[in-house]
């Protein structure tokens, strides 16, 4: 009997294993295509809170490419590699600082028409990678470093779409960089948020 339950616990976690590898390949694809998107969008607009977005969603493909790395690893090694995500999303967030910085002193009004289409369809991937993600983000330290990253996309998406209402309103580039310092803000407390859990569970 004892071993008829340990051959079911085998298989058990070699089966959340195998739909967590599929459920990251998944939002993998998605970032990636989304990155992609809202990196051309960003540049043919001018938009600070548009190019956030796009960094974030690069730092988002390589956090979801590390965790389907290390998918049947120990916890001990997802906890190293969940400190490494924490420091990838504050390296987004140092560079989302300095192109705020950039864009003080090179002020524009982003192209509203271009800024909405790429913000919309940019909220609609994160969500659907969110509700994609939602059943596996108490998993382990490496699904809910994910799920925590999913997030706050959800949020940027929002943010943006707002950014793109008030560049159409006021006819001026101020709100998307307040969006884009707003956007920073998230980042930061994303990152620590991460390397706490992260460190407590490596400690």
């Amino acid at each position: 009997m004892k071993n008829n339950c340990c051959n079911n616990d085998s298989v058990d976690i070699s089966v959340l294993q195998k739909h967590q590898r599929r459920i990251l390949f998944s939002v993998l694809l998605i970032n990636t295509m989304t990155f992609v998107m809202m990196i051309t969008a960003a540049r043919f607009s001018g938009s600070s809170s548009l190019l956030s977005g796009a960094l974030d969603n690069f730092g988002d493909a390589l956090t979801y490419a590390l965790s389907f790395a290390v998918i049947g690893f120990s916890n001990t090694v997802k906890a190293k590699v969940a400190l490494f995500k924490g420091f990838l999303i504050m390296g987004t967030a140092v560079i989302i600082a300095f192109q705020i910085v950039w864009h003080l002193f090179h002020m524009e009004t982003p192209l509203f028409e271009t800024m909405s289409i790429a913000a919309i369809i940019n909220l609609a991937a994160n969500s659907l990678c969110l509700a994609l993600l939602y059943r596996y983000r108490h998993s382990d330290v490496n699904m809910s470093s994910v799920y925590e990253c999913s997030r706050n996309d959800v949020f940027e998406g929002f943010a943006v779409i707002a950014a793109a209402l008030f560049v159409w309103a006021f006819d001026s580039g101020w709100p998307d960089i307040l969006i884009a310092f707003i956007l920073l803000i998230l980042f930061l407390r994303s990152a620590v948020n991460v390397l706490h859990q992260a460190w407590q569970r490596h400690v």
